[in-house]
């Protein structure tokens, strides 16, 4: 097709000029200029449809822009067509969009591609060059990369060309797979026609090819899944010289929507030029005459079609009508939208301070933010969350908790404390029926408890320190114990301290952290000053850190020697241990010996041969184990002394 000159008539677009929603459009037009696109959804048209189906000529029909064609595959990224009515000499430029998937590298480099065309016989050149700057396979020398991408090339049209308008041509869908299209180039079209289709503010025109199922047609499928009450979406059915001679009637009743598969909106037929029309250089209004003359021919004229619905002339018409019914509808939202946009970025504003030229304000700056920091974490430090800055330590949300810090860390610290006492111990007693003698052989391993412990018996543990008393006898008398048994006793014991240590120290800071990078950020909400302070502020948690478990390893390494107390209450335990022992022992003999020499009553009268008699019993029943006596004495030194660490350490 010949396309116009940039400084002729634009006799395609006169269609789609409305005076009633030319100064809304010219509106949306200035708003999408600024850049407000970006942030709000804005009218536009959208033309999908699966491949070769004859998007391309549509877009054409429309907008009268020459769009490259091909068999299979044309459109490999999203084309924007942004029109607009301006005086003075029609201008037509194109640039890159990068996808937010891409590198700050990449992305600066194609946002610096920039073309100006004197003609728009030169739009198909500009697509092929902007194909080669994205890297698409096929693409000039380009031979390996993907066949499809999500950027999106902006073609702008300014100019008296009477009107204000948005129209995006997508890539077709791929329903299969092959060589030249992998699964990941299908999925990437999918979800780039996705996300233009569920723009609420986006009109689709859906095209569907008359020689292809219509109900199977992935862009109709969408269409219903993202619009369902059907107020945006347009059927456009090209390509109907190619069916099946007799199958006029199946297409001209979809073309009525009459047919199974129906929209709110209905549906235009189109033909699209043949090929040999555009290697003849067929122009814009011989296409319009060919088109009519066609439709008014055998066999369509016989199919009574609606003359609104056949055609791209009363498509552009129909267009108009339905943008403007739009924009009514629309444009309220956007001013909402934009207003509340307006004020986040104000609040964004506010929020970054006053201007910094100089290295003075720059100074008076971060002094601001760290005077209000420190009397953040000094509030955090002493309790006081009423005080200063209320907002940032409110529990609306639950997360206070981490940043009212005095309290976590007096709660983390209870709880520390109750863990070390509970469960400090690598084995633990459970009540059992007692066993007298120390004499037996090492039971089977117990089960380990959920906190990690080894829960055992009375008689295990009688078992184990047996087992360990044997193991460290030395040059003691009979009765004591080697010294080393309390020291391995008492290491054994406490061998889990140093691993909940580390955990609790771990804890801590992790929550120290958040809580650090929390009040920074709310001190200072611009991100980039906020990321800079806390790259400097981490490098100070972690030597705190490494200070900490320098710290615990020197307390670790206090325990690993020789355990050693000049707490009084270690003796006094001692004593009390050793006299509940004796009179434990006492009563159990004075039971045994009022059945053996008394009948099972006891009876002692207050003279000197009672008292003998009752001596003489006990002395033959009170016979004392030397190593059971050792065992016992080593059990109870090492609890109290592990008692005793345990009340420093917590």
């Amino acid at each position: 097709m010949q396309p116009p000159s940039v400084n002729g008539p634009d006799t395609a677009l006169a269609g789609l000029r409305s005076g009633r929603s030319s100064q809304r459009l010219e509106q949306i037009a200035s708003l999408r200029a600024r850049g407000v696109g970006e942030h709000v959804d804005l009218p536009q048209l959208v033309v999908c449809g699966d491949q070769s189906a004859g998007k391309s000529s549509v877009l054409e029909g429309i907008t009268g822009l020459p769009f490259p064609r091909q068999d299979g595959v044309c459109t490999k990224f999203a084309t924007e067509i942004i029109l607009s009515h301006t005086e003075g000499p029609t201008n037509v430029s194109a640039e890159i969009i990068p996808h937010n998937s891409r590198s700050e590298a990449s992305k600066a480099e194609l946002l610096m591609y920039r073309r100006e065309m004197a003609y728009f016989s030169e739009l198909p050149d500009v697509i092929a060059e902007a194909g080669t700057h994205l890297g698409i396979r096929g693409f000039g020398s380009v031979q390996e990369g993907p066949a499809f991408v999500e950027d999106v090339l902006r073609i702008k049209v300014s100019g008296p060309i009477g009107l204000h308008l948005t129209v995006v041509d997508l890539p077709g869908l791929i329903s299969v797979a092959n060589e030249e299209q992998t699964e990941e180039d299908v999925q990437t079209v999918h979800n780039l026609v996705d996300s233009y289709a569920q723009n609420r503010r986006t009109i689709i025109l859906a095209v569907v090819q008359a020689n292809n199922d219509i109900a199977n047609q992935g862009i109709i499928q969408k269409s219903k899944k993202f619009d369902k009450p059907g107020q945006r979406t347009v059927g456009i059915i090209t390509k109907p010289d190619l069916i099946n001679t007799g199958t006029e009637s199946r297409i001209a009743a979809l073309a009525k929507n009459q047919d199974t598969t129906k929209l709110k909106l209905g549906f235009f037929l189109l033909k699209n030029p043949s090929p040999s029309e555009l290697a003849a250089g067929l122009t814009q209004e011989q296409w319009e005459k060919d088109e009519h003359h066609y439709f008014a021919s055998s066999p369509w004229k016989e199919q009574t079609l609606d003359v609104e619905r056949v055609g791209v002339v009363p498509l552009r018409g129909f267009l108009q009508r339905l943008l403007d019914q739009h924009i009514e509808r629309e444009l309220p939202k956007v001013r909402e939208e934009i207003k509340q946009l307006i004020g986040r970025t104000e609040e964004d504003l506010v929020s970054l301070g006053e201007e910094r030229p100089t290295p003075g304000h720059l100074r008076m700056f971060l002094s601001r933010i760290a005077m209000r920091f420190h009397n953040l974490a000094t509030a955090a430090l002493h309790g006081e969350y009423h005080g200063v800055d209320t907002a940032f330590f409110a529990d609306a949300d639950g997360s206070a908790t981490y940043f009212r810090l005095r309290a976590f860390v007096h709660n983390v610290n209870t709880a520390f404390a109750n863990d070390m006492r509970e469960s400090g111990q690598t084995m633990k007693v459970v009540q059992e029926p007692e066993t007298d003698s120390w004499e037996i052989d090492p039971p089977e391993p117990s089960p380990i408890a959920p906190s990690g412990q080894a829960y055992v018996t009375e008689a295990e543990m009688k078992a184990f320190v047996m087992k360990l008393h044997r193991k460290t006898r030395g040059r003691e008398l009979p009765g004591n114990y080697n010294h080393v048994l309390l020291t391995e006793l008492f290491h054994y014991q406490s061998e889990r301290w140093k691993a909940m240590a580390s955990e609790h120290s771990a804890y801590v800071f992790e929550n120290i952290s958040f809580f650090v990078k929390a009040a920074v950020r709310y001190v200072s909400p611009d991100d980039q000053v906020s990321l800079e302070m806390l790259d400097r502020i981490e490098t100070a948690l972690l030597e705190s850190k490494r200070m900490a478990d320098e710290e615990l390893a020197k307390l670790c390494d206090d325990k690993a020697q020789q355990p050693i107390t000049y707490n009084h209450y270690y003796t006094d335990n001692i004593q009390k241990a050793r006299q509940g022992s004796a009179r434990n022992w006492v009563k159990k003999a004075m039971k045994d010996a009022s059945v053996e020499y008394y009948n099972g009553k006891l009876h002692i009268s207050n003279t000197t041969a009672d008292g003998e008699k009752l001596l003489n019993a006990l002395q033959r029943q009170v016979s004392v184990d030397m190593d059971d006596q050792a065992c016992l004495e080593a059990s109870q030194g090492s609890l109290h002394i592990i008692r005793q660490v345990l009340v420093r350490v917590t």
